[in-house]
């Protein structure tokens, strides 16, 4: 509080697991609810925003039922659990698909505080759950096909943890240089998102308003900030947020009453999306497990104002 101060930081962990449930569940409303719920913060003090980490998944601020859902999806063989838990890396969670991965980042660096990345997330890195404990998702990083992943150059046998050699993450495939070289790599699309979000301040410094849907997979919400004017690029923006976690394309009436009448751009690529109209109402069409990010107002890039 801004009468005791203590930690400027905090995890949001009511947030983090019922993103992984909207995205079995293709229910947006619990995750809904809990954003809607997230209380202010004191000024100075933030977020700390996460998909994964060196821990388990921790299921401890879900219910029974969501918990048992939640094993069943992610955790079927008991060796992938550790406590109140699941132990696995995000890629192997989501079964190494790129529209899940791409939708779950998208939605992590839309959300309000400091977006936490795990190392090797970005270039979609495995697991091992033979080994004890919280190890499984503690293996060396992977940066090159060579010899301990480039990781070291130690014996093998002595390095903590052995590299990840599975059929489909092993490091001979899964490491940075390889993704590098190829421009449609997970890890290119996850910096350009980055360059994307940096460039606006709205996502590290706006507030959030979430907005009614017409459909239950669909999530929307507005990052609004009012900008401070003391450099270029740090003006007041608002950005509509919008997530189909369904697994086939929908169509979604979204309600921005504020905004009536105004235009929607989309932030990566700059194209006209259809107006909201008078009563700040608008229908988009979704493709499966995807995400727009569209700029309220006049077109904008990722370098800032056109």
């Amino acid at each position: 509080t801004e009468e005791e101060p203590e930690c400027h930081m905090a995890f949001d962990f009511p947030v983090m697991p019922r993103i992984f449930y909207s995205l079995r569940s293709q229910n947006a409303g619990e995750l809904t609810r809990i954003l809607s719920e997230t209380l202010d913060i004191p000024e100075g003090a933030g977020w700390g925003v996460f998909l994964r980490n060196h821990d388990e998944l921790t299921l401890e601020m879900v219910s029974e039922e969501y918990r048992q859902a939640m094993y069943g999806w992610y955790a079927y063989d008991p060796r992938m659990r550790s406590n109140i838990g699941i132990r696995r890396r995000l890629a192997p969670l989501l079964d190494n698909s790129r529209a899940e991965l791409e939708l779950a980042h998208a939605l992590l660096f839309s959300l309000p505080g400091s977006p936490f990345l795990y190392y090797g997330d970005e270039i979609g890195m495995g697991d091992n759950i033979w080994l004890p404990d919280r190890d499984s998702s503690r293996t060396p990083m992977q940066w090159t096909p060579d010899r301990n992943a480039g990781f070291s150059s130690a014996d093998p046998g002595k390095l903590y943890l052995p590299v990840v050699q599975s059929l489909v993450y092993n490091y001979a495939l899964t490491n940075v240089e390889s993704q590098l070289a190829q421009s449609r790599s997970l890890l290119h699309w996850v910096r350009n998102v980055i360059h994307v979000r940096k460039a606006h301040p709205t996502f590290g410094l706006g507030s959030l308003r979430v907005l009614e849907t017409t459909h239950e997979s669909v999530l929307a919400f507005v990052r609004s900030y009012e900008g401070s004017g003391t450099q270029f690029g740090d003006s007041p923006e608002d950005v509509l947020c919008v997530f189909s976690f369904a697994h086939n394309p929908v169509s979604v009436s979204i309600r921005a009453d504020q905004f009536g009448g105004s235009a929607l751009y989309d932030l990566f690529g700059g194209g006209e999306f259809p107006s909201l109209d008078e009563n700040g109402e608008v229908m988009l069409t979704l493709g499966t497990q995807s995400f727009y990010w569209l700029h309220i107002g006049t077109p904008t890039h990722a370098g800032g104002r056109s």
